[in-house]
């Protein structure tokens, strides 16, 4: 599960999908798409944490 962070509200609708057209038709599509991408990557970094991984000799 990921976490909303103050901020987020703008990239999802009230069901928790994610905004794929901005909310202002003015608004460039390409930056908005890549500025949802790269929300959706924040999410991801929030559900699989970096693990340290030891290597046994």
């Amino acid at each position: 599960m990921s976490i909303l962070r103050p901020g987020d509200e703008k990239f999802h609708y009230s069901d928790g999908s994610h905004r794929w057209i901005p909310p202002d038709s003015d608004y460039d599509q390409e930056v908005w798409d890549e500025q949802v991408r790269q929300h959706k990557h924040g999410h991801l970094r929030n559900v699989h944490p970096k693990v340290r991984i030891q290597r046994l000799v």
